[in-house]
C-alpha cells in the first residue's frame, strides 16, 4: 500500500483526449466543491475580517467579537453574510484552478525541471495560489466592495451593480484589478507554505504512522490517505502557519481592492504607499496585524475543510 502526495500527481495518461478531458473536468469538480464548503464554513468571519481591515467607521472601534454581535444587530443575521454570493461565484473556479494546477505545476517541476522533494510542493502551491488568483481576482473585488457596505449606506445594489460601476467610474477593466500586485505577492507565500505545511505533515504521518494516521482510499485501496480527523489537523495548521507570514499583504491588498469605498484611498494607491501609510497611521497591532486574531479563527477551519473536503472529492470522483 503506497500513501498518497499531499494532493497526488495526475498519474502519466495514455487514454484517448476525450478521457484526459473528463479526468480534468472531476479535477475541476472536486477543487471547486472544496473551495466552496470552505468558504461557506467561515463566511461570517471573513465579513468581519474585512470590515475591521479596512477601518470601517461604523465598527472600526470594536474588536472581533464585538463586531460579530454588532453586525447582526445592526444589519440582520444575514449581515454576516453580505457579498457572500458573489464570494461563491469567484470561490468555485478559484479553488477548482488551484487544486488543479498545484497538480499540474508539481508535476512540470518534478519531471520536466526535475525538482523534487518539499521545495516543488512549495514552489508548485505558489505558483498554483498566483494561477487561481489572476483568473478570479475581479470577482474577488466584487465581494470585498460588496461585504464593506453597511447597511442604509449602499453603494451598490448587487453583482452586476458593482461591475458596471467600478467599470464606468474607476478606470475600465483596470478598476478590477486595483490592488492585483499585493495580493500576487502575498499569495506566494500563502499559497505556497499552505500547501507545503499540509503536504509535508501528510508525507511525514504517512510513512512514519501509517496504521495510526492512515487509512485506505475507499476508491483505490491500495492507495493509503490520512484519517478525517488527522486530514483537519494538518490543513488547520497549514492554514494558519501560511496565514501569519502573509497577513500584512493582504491588509495592503483590502484596502487596495475598496479604493474610492475608503476616505483615505488616494494614499493607498500601490504597495509600498500603502503598507508604509497603515504602519505609520495605525502601527503593527492595530494596523498591519488588524483582524490577525479573526484570521486565525478563519483560516483554520477553512484550510481544514478545503483540504479534507478535496481528499474527500478526490474519492467520491475517483481521482486517487
Amino acid at each position: 500500500m503506497t500513501s498518497e502526495a499531499a494532493v497526488s500527481t495526475p498519474p502519466a495518461l495514455t487514454s484517448t483526449p476525450a478521457k484526459r478531458d473528463y479526468y480534468w473536468l472531476r479535477s475541476f469538480v472536486a477543487g471547486g466543491v472544496a473551495g466552496c464548503c470552505a468558504k461557506t464554513t467561515i463566511a461570517p468571519l471573513d465579513r468581519v475580517k474585512i470590515l475591521l481591515q479596512a477601518q470601517n467607521p461604523h465598527y472600526k472601534h470594536l474588536g472581533v467579537f464585538s463586531t460579530l454581535i454588532a453586525v447582526p444587530k445592526k444589519e440582520g443575521f444575514l449581515g454576516l453574510y453580505k457579498g457572500n454570493g458573489a464570494m461563491m461565484v469567484r470561490i468555485f473556479p478559484y479553488g477548482a484552478i488551484q487544486f488543479m494546477a498545484f497538480d499540474n505545476y508539481k508535476k512540470l517541476l518534478n519531471k520536466q525541471i526535475g525538482i523534487s522533494g518539499h521545495i516543488h510542493r512549495l514552489m508548485a502551491g505558489s505558483m498554483a495560489g498566483m494561477t487561481a488568483v489572476i483568473c478570479t481576482y475581479p470577482l474577488d473585488v466584487i465581494r470585498a466592495r460588496l461585504a464593506f457596505q453597511v447597511k442604509g449606506e449602499h453603494r451598490y445594489t448587487g453583482i452586476a451593480n458593482a461591475f458596471h460601476t467600478i467599470y464606468l467610474k474607476e478606470g475600465g477593466i483596470l478598476g478590477f484589478y486595483r490592488g492585483l500586485t499585493p495580493t500576487l505577492i502575498g499569495m506566494a507565500p500563502y499559497a505556497g507554505f499552505s500547501f507545503f505545511t499540509y503536504g509535508t505533515l501528510k508525507s511525514l504521518g504517512l510513512n512514519h504512522f501509517p496504521e495510526l494516521l492512515g487509512r485506505p482510499s475507499s476508491d483505490n485501496p491500495d492507495v493509503l490517505i490520512l484519517k478525517t480527523h488527522i486530514n483537519l489537523l494538518c490543513g488547520g495548521v497549514a492554514g494558519a502557519i501560511a496565514q501569519t507570514i502573509s497577513y500584512p499583504l493582504d491588509v495592503a491588498r483590502r484596502r487596495m481592492q475598496l479604493g474610492a469605498v475608503l476616505p483615505d484611498y488616494e494614499k493607498c494607491v500601490s504597495l509600498s504607499k500603502t503598507l508604509t501609510y497603515v504602519y505609520k497611521e495605525y502601527g503593527i497591532k492595530k494596523g498591519l496585524y488588524r483582524g490577525l486574531s479573526l484570521n486565525y479563527i478563519r483560516c483554520v477551519p477553512s484550510q481544514a475543510v478545503a483540504f479534507t473536503t478535496y481528499e474527500f472529492m478526490k474519492q467520491v470522483l475517483h481521482l486517487n
